[in-house]
């Protein structure tokens, strides 16, 4: 296995009651674009080279269906299985040529609290112009509520080579590149999704983005403020099925020099919730979105 057998989160996949409505907001207000459809499902590409980082799917209700990273060599993936495995997840789907537009080989696991993960290699990607301004550029972290913290975090690290980058009271922040991290696990009590955030070019494209979902009717529902863990920007929102989504930007770089910080090294103030303390208290609308959706096996 190489030092980071997963290199990139790549996609998310969600299941919404209104497919239409999502594919709207997220191509007139959010900022993507449909680069195809299959199957009656719909996959979106940011500015970046990925092939897509969304796929919407027709659903009863609001669920995320598996969060896609992407493998750094064809041979990590049976080894990736194997460690799954072998620490308690579950191999869903073994390895095996991908039937989404992108194409490549994938495997799907799920991990033992519940999470179902997909790692796909050699998909398709797209030639970058480089970022657009206001546009997201590809996606940065998922953020996944935990029933068991401490285990998603030993699982994330043992089974599948993620490295922690620090420690909240209430959260884990977990890094597979450069990024301070790519995953964050939340000690929520339950276990699914608790927001999916997208990397903006720059400090004003949070801000101009932000400005473009006001314009739409979607207030910002936590921010805009300085995260402390990651020292990124961010802008929270509740799309048109309730997904919690972000808008972050100069997110932190670090390497194996990086000091893990503990819950000592991020309390606020009273009164604050981020670095500047300037945002306001998340809104009950997030709050709620936050702990509402389940993943979902076979829909």
């Amino acid at each position: 296995m190489s030092q980071f057998p997963v290199s990139a989160m790549r996609s998310v996949e969600i299941g919404t009651p209104d497919l239409e409505k999502a594919e709207n907001f997220y191509t007139e207000v959010w900022g993507l674009e449909v680069v195809a459809h299959q199957d009656g499902a719909v996959y979106l590409r940011a500015t970046g080279a990925d092939h897509h980082v969304l796929a919407l799917h027709p659903s009863s209700m609001p669920v995320i269906r598996s969060v896609t990273f992407r493998a750094r060599l064809a041979e990590d993936l049976p080894v990736l299985c194997a460690a799954v495995a072998a620490n308690g997840g579950c191999v869903l789907k073994p390895q095996s040529a991908s039937q989404e537009p992108g194409g490549g080989i994938e495997a799907t696991v799920a991990t033992p609290l519940g999470h179902i993960l997909r790692f796909v290699h050699g998909d398709l990607l797209h030639t970058s112009n480089g970022p657009r301004k206001n546009l997201p550029l590809r996606l940065a972290h998922v953020n996944l509520n935990c029933n068991d913290i401490e285990a998603a975090t030993r699982f994330f690290e043992a089974a599948l080579g993620f490295r922690m980058t620090d420690r909240s009271k209430a959260m884990t922040f977990l890094r597979c590149n450069a990024d301070h991290h790519a995953v964050v696990l939340a000690d929520s009590g339950i276990d699914g999704l608790n927001h999916v955030a997208y990397l903006m070019p720059e400090f004003d494209s949070v801000m101009c983005g932000s400005g473009r979902m006001i314009d739409h009717g979607y207030p910002i529902g936590w921010g805009v403020g300085r995260h402390g863990p990651g020292n990124n920007i961010f802008a929270y929102f509740l799309d048109s099925a309730d997904f919690v989504v972000e808008y972050t930007a100069e997110v932190l770089q670090v390497d194996n020099s990086y000091k893990v910080g503990g819950p000592d090294d991020w309390k606020w103030a009273p009164g604050r919730t981020d670095l500047w303390g300037i945002a306001p208290p998340k809104s009950d609308a997030v709050k709620k979105a936050q702990l509402a959706i389940k993943f979902a096996r076979g829909e």
